[in-house]
């Protein structure tokens, strides 16, 4: 059978996730891999090293594909810094809903938690730039060391928020995943109004609706 010419990453991630999907379990190795989707197995190594590696670049590329998308957008570039975020987020996690059984089965099967956030390593690179990108307001310490510090606590946060924003989407099972895009849009708004020191009530806002869902899932 001739192989196919034209093998990209795009080709490669597409093969692999389809593989997953109909399979439930990771190709035996990449020769077998190779040969089952008419291509060299070669050509897997000139963009992979590994699975794991294919496999965290699979999540790197849905930030990617996620800052593409808003890049098309003229209007996205009118928007203030907290629009921005939840603009990502939102674009963000319908492509993870596009591609739910695969995300599922990625971080849940098998793994450990550590083991999961070893998936997200490059889309954390990707997560942070977008931020620093956003240069959030932060406070005039006058003293360059110090407020490194600080801008990389805002990246940290702001992972740690993303992190908890994906795991109540994995446990999430409302219509639509309509509890997610409310959970993006009090967490966001919660955490600008903590760096704008502006008055709590979207913070307590965020709070009564985690405290009413951890209800909700216990009961």
């Amino acid at each position: 059978m001739a192989k196919k010419k034209n093998i990209t990453p795009l080709f490669i991630i597409s093969a692999y996730m389809n593989s997953i999907l109909e399979h439930g379990e990771q190709p035996k190795n990449v020769y077998a891999f190779a040969k089952n989707n008419n291509f060299d197995e070669a050509k897997f190594y000139e963009f992979y090293s590994s699975f794991e590696v294919l496999e965290e670049n699979i999540f790197s590329t849905f930030g990617t594909n996620t800052l593409q998308v808003l890049s098309n957008s003229e209007e996205f570039e009118t928007f203030d810094a907290r629009n921005k975020l939840l603009s990502f987020y939102y674009t963000f996690f319908e492509q993870l809903t596009a591609n739910r059984s695969y995300v599922v089965y990625s971080l849940t099967v098998d793994k450990k938690p550590l083991q999961s956030l070893k998936l997200l390593k490059e889309l954390k690179h990707v997560f942070t730039a977008f931020i620093e990108s956003l240069d959030l307001k932060t406070l005039d310490l006058n003293q360059e060391r110090l407020e490194r510090i600080q801008h990389k606590a805002i990246n940290e946060t702001a992972w740690i928020q993303f992190i908890l924003t994906l795991k109540f989407w994995l446990d999430d099972t409302s219509s639509s995943f309509d509890k997610t895009d409310q959970y993006i849009e009090k967490s966001v708004n919660a955490s600008f109004d903590l760096i704008d020191n502006t008055p709590l009530k979207s913070i307590v806002d965020f709070g009564k609706f985690i405290f009413k869902e951890k209800l909700d899932i216990r009961s």
